[in-house]
């Protein structure tokens, strides 16, 4: 999606590490008419996909897919990365390593909220090694639910998460595909 790219490429910001920071516009100070723009590529790429739920992690993920679900006219459901007194015990878990914060999560959804019926569309602002799909994927299974594909804003393809699931079959968009990045500011789109 060239009106991503033009904005990581003007405002988004390499750290060390592979870290690619879009936090002016993109998961902590949201251009929301950007992320308006994405969804409606989101739901034009699954429109045809029997989407009867979208499905993000906590918390990065939970804006771009409320619009998702808007426009799917869904309910959007979030994986949370930890179970709090308000959620009964019958949740469906699963742990998730996170590649940027660099600690696991073990990441839950109550079980009135995911079902066999369920065609789950998966939602996230980045995909690198594709750990968080994986659980989100997991937790959809346990249910008994199909995914039915993943929409990402932003991946990192050069760390590989997408081309493995992908090659086992799962279906991902992704508005923005990263070739490489340098540390003096350099970015490759795929």
């Amino acid at each position: 999606m060239q009106l991503l790219e033009e904005r990581i490429r003007r405002d988004g910001q390499i750290r060390p590490g592979g870290i690619l920071k879009v936090d002016s516009f993109l998961n902590h100070q949201i251009d929301t008419a950007l992320l308006f723009e994405m969804a409606k590529e989101l739901h034009r790429l699954f429109g045809d996909a029997g989407v009867n739920k979208i499905l993000t992690i906590e918390a990065s993920g939970i804006a771009l897919a409320s619009l998702t679900a808007n426009l799917f006219s869904v309910p959007l459901v979030f994986a949370k990365k930890s179970k709090s007194r308000n959620i009964s015990d019958e949740v469906y878990a699963v742990e998730v390593p996170s590649f940027t914060h660099g600690n696991t999560n073990t990441v839950v959804v109550s079980r009135e909220y995911l079902h066999a019926r369920d065609r789950v569309l998966l939602i996230d602002d980045f995909l690198a090694t594709g750990a968080a799909l994986v659980g989100l994927k997991a937790l959809v299974e346990m249910a008994g639910g199909t995914v039915v594909g993943a929409g990402i804003a932003v991946e990192k393809a050069f760390q590989g998460g997408g081309d493995k699931l992908r090659a086992e079959g799962m279906r991902i968009e992704s508005l923005a595909r990263i070739a490489s990045m340098t540390d003096e500011g350099e970015i490759t789109f795929c």
